[in-house]
């Protein structure tokens, strides 16, 4: 099955359209994520988003060119441990038909193929019932609970620890 989506880094080019999609979606990511929504924040993405440290990859409906989503690898760990944290968020109007699902399944295609990780951690809140169906989805498994984790919106935000080994990762699967 050909993917309906296509997944490459952010760029500077992306900023305009991004920062419309974030925009456009903010009764969508709140309260579960804070992106750029502003020129200013969009730099700062873009600056965080080195290729060694972090990648910030966008994703794109084939067909139409729209962003579908945002996921970003971060916090890369080399040497024994080639692990990192998953983090992923969606465009509005684009959500309900599976796109994200599959870019996220691009986006750890290329975390243990082109990266060469070992491991990934994607960090969900309890309540955002569509990011953990589709961390479920992937393969994900859970690991763990931490308390007042991440600190999104102002706020200390609980969070279930999901993780995926390279060994585990099935690309193939129909999602």
């Amino acid at each position: 099955m050909t993917s309906r989506v296509t997944v490459r880094p952010v760029s500077a080019d992306d900023a305009h359209e991004l920062i419309a999609a974030n925009l456009a979606s903010i009764a969508l990511h709140e309260p579960w994520v804070s992106p750029c929504r502003d020129h200013t924040s969009f730099l700062a993405y873009l600056a965080r988003c080195d290729g060694e440290k972090t990648v910030g990859l966008i994703a794109r409906e084939r067909d139409s060119g729209y962003i579908v989503g945002v996921m970003n690898i971060s916090e890369i760990v080399r040497g024994l441990f080639l692990n990192a944290y998953l983090g992923y968020y969606g465009a509005a109007g684009m959500n309900g038909r599976g796109l994200m699902s599959e870019a996220v399944a691009l986006a750890v295609t290329y975390a243990f193929d082109t990266l060469g990780l070992h491991r990934l951690e994607a960090n969900i809140q309890p309540d955002n019932l569509a990011s953990r169906a589709l961390a479920e989805r992937l393969g994900f498994r859970q690991e763990g609970y931490s308390p007042r984790y991440l600190k999104i919106g102002g706020e200390w935000r609980d969070h279930e620890r999901w993780a995926i080994l390279a060994e585990d990762w099935k690309p193939a699967q129909t999602r």
